[in-house]
C-alpha cells in the first residue's frame, strides 16, 4: 500500500494550517525528494480570471519556503492552454497569475510557463503506454531537477474529477500534447466568423492553413496538431474537435501524467487541496458553490494513491444542498456522478494502476 497522510482543517494556537502542511510535505518525503540546488518545479494552476476556488497564494508560499529551507531554488509553473482564453500563451497567463495573486511579493517564487511563450516549448517522451509510446510534455517540466505537484481536488466535467494525475497529465503537457489528449483530428474554422485575415496562416509552420475565396482553410493531412491557429485567431474563429471520449481522454490523460514525471523517480511529492470542491475545473471564468465542505489536505508520494484517496473522502462527505449536486448527497454517495452523472471518473485511477502510474490500495495515515 502506499501511504496518504491527511490533515482536516482544524486549527489552532499551537499549529495553524500552514504548520501542518508543512508537516504533510515532511512526511510524504519532501526532504528525500528536494535536494540543495535542485531546481524544483511547483506544478500548480494559476486559476482563470474571475475564478476563485483555485488553491490561494499564501499556500504556494509556504511550499515555496519548505523547498527553500532545503536549499533548492523552486519556481511556479503552469502551462498554456489549447483554448483561446486570458492563458492562451505565456504573457497573458503570468498576467492572469499574477492578477491572482501569484507574484513574487506574495508566492516568493519566479513564475515560469512550462511550455514557452506560445505553448510550443516542448520535449518529446517517451513513455510504455496502452495507447501512446510518446508525449509532448512542457520543456520546463522536463528540465526540473525536482517536482511539487500541488494540486486543488475537484469535480470535471470530462474527467469526472480533476487531481494530480490530471495537473501532471494535463498540465504539464504543451498545446500539442493537450491536443492529442482531446482530439483525433484537426481544428476545424467556423467560415461566418473568419476574416480571412491570413493571421493563422503566418502562424502555421506546417503549411497546413490556406485562405480560399477569402476565408481560412486547414488540410487536416498536413496539420500536426500543434493548436497555435488557435489560438492566435483574433476572432476565436479556430476551434478544437472534442471529439474522444471521456474515457479515452482518461487513460491518455495517465500516460501523459506518467511522461511527466519520467526521470524524477523518487523526486516527486503530491499535495492536495479539498477545499472549495467546486463542480467543474478552475479553468472557467466562475467557480460555483462546492458541493462538500471543506475537508482538508493529503499528501503523498504516490499519485494514484492521493487521487483515490481524496475521490473516497469527498464521497465520504454529506453533499452540500443547493450546490451543483443532483445525487449522491447522502456520505458514501457518489459525488462525481451526482454532478457528471455520464463520466466513468474511475478509468483515471484504473488506467494510472495499471500502466505502473501508481496504486490504488492506500493507508491513510491521519495527523
Amino acid at each position: 500500500m502506499s501511504k496518504v497522510y491527511f490533515a482536516d482543517m482544524r486549527a489552532g494556537h499551537k499549529e495553524n494550517l500552514f504548520d501542518k502542511l508543512a508537516r504533510l510535505l515532511t512526511l510524504a518525503g519532501l526532504e528525500r525528494s528536494v535536494a540543495a540546488d535542485d531546481l524544483t518545479a511547483v506544478k500548480i494552476h494559476f486559476g482563470e480570471k474571475g475564478n476563485h476556488a483555485f488553491i490561494r497564494p499564501i499556500f504556494a508560499r509556504r511550499v515555496v519556503e519548505e523547498i527553500k529551507r532545503l536549499g533548492a531554488r523552486p519556481f511556479l509553473t503552469d502551462s498554456s492552454t489549447l483554448y483561446p482564453g486570458e492563458r492562451k500563451e505565456a504573457v497573458s497567463a503570468l498576467t492572469c497569475a499574477i492578477e491572482n495573486g501569484f507574484g513574487y511579493a506574495c508566492a516568493g517564487a519566479p513564475l515560469i510557463i512550462s511550455d514557452g511563450l506560445r505553448g510550443v516549448t516542448e520535449t518529446a517522451v517517451a513513455v510504455e503506454g496502452e495507447l501512446l509510446k510518446k508525449v509532448y510534455i512542457g520543456t520546463e517540466i522536463v528540465e526540473a531537477d525536482s517536482l511539487v505537484c500541488m494540486t486543488h481536488f475537484k469535480c470535471h466535467e470530462l474527467t469526472g474529477f480533476g487531481g494530480a494525475i490530471k495537473n501532471l497529465g494535463m498540465g504539464c503537457a504543451s498545446r500539442k500534447g493537450k491536443m492529442v489528449q482531446h482530439s483525433t483530428v484537426a481544428p476545424v474554422v467556423a467560415e461566418k466568423y473568419c476574416t480571412g485575415c491570413g493571421i493563422c496562416l503566418k502562424a502555421c509552420a506546417h503549411d497546413a492553413v490556406a485562405v480560399i475565396e477569402g476565408k481560412a482553410a486547414i488540410d487536416p493531412t498536413l496539420c500536426a496538431g500543434c493548436s497555435r491557429c488557435i489560438t492566435v485567431c483574433p476572432v476565436k474563429a479556430i476551434h478544437v474537435q472534442w471529439n474522444e471520449a471521456a474515457d479515452l481522454v482518461m487513460r491518455k490523460m495517465a500516460e501523459y501524467a506518467m511522461g511527466a514525471v519520467s526521470g524524477k523517480a523518487g523526486k516527486t511529492v503530491y499535495l492536495n487541496f479539498i477545499t472549495q470542491v467546486s463542480p467543474a475545473c478552475d479553468c472557467y471564468g466562475h467557480a460555483d458553490a462546492p458541493i462538500v465542505n471543506d475537508i482538508g489536505l493529503c499528501a503523498s508520494s504516490d499519485p494514484v494513491a492521493i487521487d483515490q484517496a481524496c475521490a473516497d473522502l469527498v464521497n465520504g462527505a454529506r453533499g452540500n444542498e443547493g450546490s451543483a449536486l443532483q445525487s449522491g448527497h447522502e456520505p458514501g454517495g457518489d459525488k462525481f456522478r451526482g454532478c457528471w452523472p455520464e463520466i466513468p471518473w474511475e478509468v483515471q485511477l484504473e488506467h494510472g494502476e495499471r500502466i505502473g502510474l501508481g496504486s490504488r490500495r492506500y493507508e491513510l495515515v491521519r495527523i
